[in-house]
């Protein structure tokens, strides 16, 4: 896998002493949360090298921020694997984390209350290795389905074939996934350091595979974002495959979600033929 490790470590850097780390992706400036496991990490820096957020940034150490546009998330998740030694890591999205157990919190006004706090994390932790978002349900659709209406669906012919060739221990649980109505997805988990590096090592060099196979070019720039979404469903064929446990947890947002948006642009895509042109 190419490398960029020509930029050098910024002031901002990981504590080593912490037990837990979870990186907050995030490409703009915005509210982070309080608790001391998490840590802003800047993605995409080496494509904006004039934005400073004041966080960690994903172009330090061993790093493929370039890749961002095309990767989009994963560049702040590899900059985890290979820069952060803490015990247990995770990644989640500036606008989409893990929710709180207390359900009293749920229901807070500050939506930032609703987040999951190092208690929260490691109650589960006492129990489990990996801690990965709660299903998302698609109902009507397969994953496979839901895919190839919404964006294209031979990204996952290709990976299919990718998998055939390359590890097809993984093939079962991958046609399994496709079939299914339920997937765990968003690139949102926490893990033991050794789970996360596991999945990292198998997982990266998929994706730079399919980018070959698939460049991300031939698409707009929305389409070209393609290898992070076809990750996110590379978690449950590695999850399947492995048979590691595992606990869900709730998501919430900082911010209001318009389901009748996301709805409306679901419908026209399964019987319409628009595919997605924008995150909802």
């Amino acid at each position: 896998m190419m490398k960029n490790e020509e930029v050098p470590m910024q002031s901002v850097q990981v504590e080593s002493h912490k037990d837990i780390c979870i990186a907050v992706a995030t490409h703009k400036a915005y509210r982070m949360p309080e608790d001391s496991m998490y840590l802003p990490l800047q993605v995409g820096k080496a494509l904006h090298p004039d934005v400073d957020l004041g966080f960690a940034c994903d172009n330090t150490g061993d790093n493929i921020s370039d890749r961002n546009a095309y990767y989009s998330e994963l560049t702040g998740l590899y900059w985890l694997w290979k820069n952060c030694d803490a015990e247990y890591k995770g990644l989640v999205h500036y606008r989409r984390h893990f929710a709180t157990l207390n359900k009293t919190m749920r229901s807070s006004s500050d939506r930032f209350e609703r987040i999951a706090t190092r208690k929260d994390i490691e109650e589960l932790l006492n129990r489990t290795d990996i801690i990965v978002p709660r299903r998302r349900n698609y109902y009507i659709e397969t994953v496979y389905s839901h895919y190839s209406h919404t964006f294209d669906g031979r990204q996952f012919d290709e990976t299919l074939k990718l998998l055939q060739e390359q590890c097809p221990e993984y093939v079962p649980a991958f046609e399994h996934l496709m079939q299914s109505k339920k997937a765990h997805i968003f690139n949102m988990f926490v893990m033991t350091r050794e789970r996360f590096d596991e999945y990292c090592t198998w997982m990266f060099p998929i994706i730079e595979e399919l980018t070959k196979r698939i460049p991300p070019e031939f698409y707009d720039a929305f389409g070209a974002r393609y290898p992070g979404r076809v990750s996110e469903r590379l978690l449950d064929v590695w999850l399947g495959t492995k048979g590691y446990d595992y606990a869900e947890m709730p998501v919430t947002s900082p911010e209001p979600v318009d389901w009748w948006r996301k709805g409306t642009g679901f419908l026209m895509a399964k019987f319409g033929g628009r595919k997605y042109e924008k995150s909802f």
